[in-house]
C-alpha cells in the first residue's frame, strides 16, 4: 500500500518507521524545516533521538493525496480536525485512521464524533492500545487494536498492516476503543502523583483497578461494551500507560507530586501529555452523563491547583465505603 502518515512527531514517526519496508510510506512533517532536518539526519533528534529512519521512508511537507491507499492521522488531538477537513475536502474517498487519543479540548468529542462532523464517507477508523513509540520505532513487539465501525474494513486494515513486530487487532467497538484510549491518560497522571508520594504499590494497583472502573461507567453511558475494557485498548493500555518509565502523563504525575507547577511541568516535558487536556473533558461529560469518576475528578482539581496531592489521597481514601462495582 501507498501510506501517508500525516504528523512527525514521535507516534507518527514511529509508524512510519513500523511501516515502512513492507509498504510505501511517506511521513508528513509539520513544515519544510522540520522535513528538511528529518530527510537528512534520517533520524528524528527531537520526538525518537537515536533511532535511525529507513532509507526507503520518504519525507515531505507537502502531502500529495493522490495515488494514497491510506491516510493515518498521527498528530495530537487538537490536530485531528484540521487533518480530517483537508482529507474529506481533498480526497473524500480516501480510507484514513488516525492514531491520538483524548477527548476534544472545548467540545468534548471522541475523535470519532469529530470525524462524523465532517460528514466522512470514506471507510475509517482508530488505531489504539498498549504502545509507547520509542520501542515500536525500535522494532519491539507490540499489540494494538485496530477499532472501526466498519467491520470489514478492520479486517482488511488489520491484514495488510500486521506485521511481525507489530501485531493488529481488529475491533468493531470504536467508542470503547476512543474511550480506553483517552481516559487512560488520565488515570497515568494519578498513579504518577502515587509513585511520586511514594504510596507503594498497594495504592497503584487500587488506583489501576478503580480507574478501570471509571473508563468502564464511561464508556458504557456513551454506548462502548464492557468486554473491550478488558482488552487491547482498554486494561492494556491502561497498565502501560500507568506504570512504565516512557508514559509522558505519569511523568506529570510525578512532577505535580514534587510540587513543581503545570506550566513548568507541561514545557520542560516538551511533548503533548493528552491526559492533561482531557482529564477536564472526561470530568464534564462525565457529569452530564451522570457518571461517577471520583479519581478523574480528583486529577483535575490537583491540575487546577485546587488541592494538593497529599490531600486529594486524603479526600479519596475518606470516601464512605461502598460495593466494588
Amino acid at each position: 500500500m501507498n501510506i501517508l502518515v500525516l504528523g512527525a512527531g514521535a507516534w507518527g514517526t514511529a509508524l512510519a518507521v513500523a511501516f515502512a519496508g513492507r509498504h510505501q510510506v511517506t511521513l508528513v512533517a509539520r513544515d519544510a524545516a522540520q522535513a528538511q532536518a528529518l530527510a537528512s539526519a534520517r533520524e528524528n533528534s527531537r520526538y525518537l533521538p537515536g533511532c535511525t529512519l529507513p532509507p526507503d521512508l520518504a519525507v515531505t511537507a507537502t502531502p500529495t493525496f493522490a495515488g494514497a491507499d491510506l491516510v493515518v492521522i498521527a498528530t495530537p488531538m487538537a490536530g485531528l480536525r484540521a487533518s480530517v477537513e483537508a482529507l474529506v475536502r481533498q480526497a473524500p474517498g480516501l480510507p484514513f485512521l488516525w492514531a491520538c487519543k483524548g477527548l476534544e479540548a472545548g467540545s468534548g468529542l471522541l475523535p470519532h464524533q469529530v470525524v462524523a462532523e465532517f460528514g466522512a464517507t470514506a471507510p475509517h477508523g482508530a488505531i489504539t492500545g498498549p504502545s509507547f513509540a520509542e520501542e515500536v520505532a525500535r522494532g519491539l513487539p507490540t499489540a494494538v487494536a485496530l477499532a472501526s465501525a466498519d467491520t470489514a474494513f478492520a479486517t482488511a486494515m488489520v491484514q495488510a498492516l500486521n506485521g511481525s513486530r507489530v501485531r493488529l487487532y481488529a475491533n468493531d467497538d470504536l467508542v470503547g476503543a476512543e474511550v480506553g484510549g483517552a481516559v487512560k491518560n488520565v488515570l497515568a497522571i494519578a498513579c504518577g502523583v502515587c509513585d511520586g508520594l511514594g504510596l507503594g504499590l498497594n495504592a497503584r494497583a487500587a488506583l489501576m483497578t478503580r480507574g478501570l472502573a471509571e473508563i468502564t461507567r464511561f464508556g458504557m453511558a456513551l454506548g462502548a461494551r464492557r468486554e473491550t475494557f478488558m482488552g487491547l485498548a482498554g486494561m492494556g493500555d491502561l497498565i502501560l500507560t500507568c506504570t512504565g518509565d516512557l508514559s509522558r502523563n505519569r511523568r506529570v504525575g510525578l512532577a505535580l507530586a514534587q510540587g513543581k507547577a503545570l506550566a513548568d511541568i507541561t514545557r520542560d516535558l516538551g511533548h503533548v501529555a493528552e491526559g492533561v487536556l482531557t482529564a477536564r473533558e472526561v470530568a464534564s461529560r462525565a457529569a452530564q452523563l451522570g457518571v461517577d469518576m471520583p479519581i478523574t475528578k480528583a486529577v483535575c482539581e490537583v491540575l487546577d491547583g485546587r488541592v494538593t496531592p497529599q490531600q486529594v489521597v486524603e479526600q479519596l481514601m475518606g470516601r464512605d465505603p461502598k460495593a466494588e462495582a
